[in-house]
C-alpha cells in the first residue's frame, strides 16, 4: 500500500519516464527504526531533474514525501536522474 502512495504521489509531481519503488522493510526487520516505518528505494528519471544537481533532486523527491516521512517512511534511498544520465 505504502507503494502504491509513494509511485502516485510521485507520478503527480514529476511526471516521470521512469519510476520504480521497491520496499526493502523486510531486510530491515528487527531493526529498531523499522517500528516507526518501511524502508523504500525509489529510482526516478524526470525532465524535472534536468539541470538539478543531486541534493536538489532529493530535496524535490523529499518535498513530494513530506508527510509520508512522518508516518510510514522511515528510509528512503533515492536514485534521481534526468533523461539521458546513465
Amino acid at each position: 500500500m505504502m507503494v502504491t502512495e509513494i509511485e502516485t504521489r510521485l507520478r503527480e509531481a514529476l511526471a516521470p519516464t521512469e519510476l520504480h519503488v521497491r520496499d526493502d522493510s523486510a531486510q530491515h526487520a528487527g531493526h529498531a527504526g523499522a517500528r516507526e516505518g518501511g524502508h523504500f528505494h525509489v529510482a526516478v528519471v524526470s525532465d524535472r531533474f534536468t539541470g538539478l544537481q543531486r541534493l536538489a533532486r532529493h530535496r524535490l523527491v523529499y518535498h513530494c514525501l513530506s508527510d509520508l516521512m512522518q508516518r510510514g517512511i522511515h528510509a528512503l534511498a533515492i536514485d534521481a536522474r534526468a533523461p539521458g544520465e546513465a
